[in-house]
């Protein structure tokens, strides 16, 4: 049989037919531990759902194939996902990390990791002359995410990874915003892969979650699954089977966000109130042509400045009436959000800047709702 599409295997990959009743969909699989035989050993490979369970095994297992990975681990959430990837690290490595990503990640560096012992330089990851120069003898890491949030830029992930193994470090590559339909980190050389599989995996803003997975078996990641397992940030098995669910709309569901944000893009690039878009989507973008090498979707999250400051782009933001004000993204509900003020003191994004989580909904009726937002605004 030929290599099945990204469509089919959203459907089937780390699915069965339950053996026990022939359910079509899995059941969820509570219990946390399981009966050892008369002889002490595990027949069905299950002790205690800390360390493995059956909902979570299957979570795993269709990541790995969507990803193009050989092994994965499931989290209760992203940031407890990033947070073991940095653990497996010793005090005194060295990371590369882009100055333009998300806030809790950074948080998690400067507040927790620097001071546990890691040593943090950000950079701009677009210009290979600068991640060069942080180059240090101890490196052990580059911290990709792309495209950032949330000023979505675009980094080469096959130039950052070559020059990460270059220096005998590691690549990581956050794909949340992408997904494994629209970009696919690990065979462009990345060595990890991380997901908030809250947003676009679950895609129904119900469920928390964590996923880190690898290209190869590494003494790395095998320190990572040990963190995952003795830490106990383990993904509970209802949110695994949530986000199973969730993955089966995911190529339909990206190929309309992405072709929504693309023409919200366009609406607010040509409307005189706004500074500037960004999305990479659109040709005048900084990273378009990156963008066009290695994604095939540009994704359904869109950045946008409002002229005249923090105020009116709070104006913005109150007037909406489709849109909801509101934190996270990937659901099949349009969010907007003011990023600066969520992320608070020493935050690097223009104050003026709104980002925009695109659903579903008719794209139509998203542009009208812009529209009468900012012109009501500035009437």
């Amino acid at each position: 049989m030929s290599k099945r599409r990204i469509e089919t295997l959203a459907v089937h990959a780390g699915r069965g037919i339950d053996p026990a009743t022939g359910a079509v969909v899995p059941p969820i699989y509570l219990s946390t531990t399981f009966e050892r035989s008369p002889d002490g050993t595990y027949p069905h490979n299950y002790i205690y759902t800390r360390t493995n369970n059956p909902n979570r095994e299957a979570l795993e297992k269709c990541l790995c194939e969507l990803e193009g990975g050989v092994a994965a681990a499931a989290f209760s959430s992203g940031s407890a996902a990033t947070m073991s990837v940095f653990q497996a690290l010793s005090p005194g490595d060295h990371v590369i990390a882009p100055v333009d990503a998300y806030s809790g990640t950074s948080l998690l560096l400067r507040e927790v990791l620097i001071p546990w012992g890691l040593s943090v330089t950000f950079t701009e990851l677009s210009n290979f002359t600068r991640v060069e120069e942080a180059i240090q003898e101890n490196t052990k890491l580059i911290w990709i995410e792309t495209p950032s949030n949330p000023l979505l830029k675009i980094t080469d992930i096959r130039n950052i990874a070559e020059i990460a193994h270059r220096a005998k470090a590691i690549c990581v590559c956050d794909n949340t915003w992408a997904t494994p339909v629209g970009q696919n980190p690990l065979k462009l050389g990345a060595d990890l892969v991380v997901h908030a599989t809250t947003k676009y995996l679950g895609g129904h803003s119900d469920v928390l979650g964590g996923m880190a997975i690898a290209r190869r078996e590494t003494d790395f990641f095998n320190r990572i699954k040990q963190i995952h397992k003795t830490g106990g940030a383990v993904a509970s098995p209802f949110d695994c089977w949530l986000v199973m669910r969730g993955i089966q709309t995911l190529p339909y569901r990206m190929k309309a966000q992405a072709e929504n944000a693309l023409k919200v893009a366009e609406f607010l690039s040509n409307h005189p109130l706004v500074e500037v878009v960004h999305y990479p989507g659109l040709k005048h973008h900084p990273g378009h042509e990156i963008a066009a090498c290695q994604m095939q979707l540009f994704g359904g999250m869109v950045s946008f400045q409002v002229k005249a400051g923090r105020e009116k782009a709070f104006d913005v933001a109150a007037k909406v009436k489709l849109f909801t004000r509101a934190t996270s993204l990937g659901g099949v509900e349009s969010l907007i959000e003011h990023r600066a003020s969520i992320e608070g003191e020493g935050t690097k994004t223009p104050e003026n800047l709104l980002r925009l989580s695109i659903g579903i909904e008719h794209v139509d009726d998203l542009i009208d709702d812009l529209e009468q937002a900012l012109n009501s605004d500035f009437a």
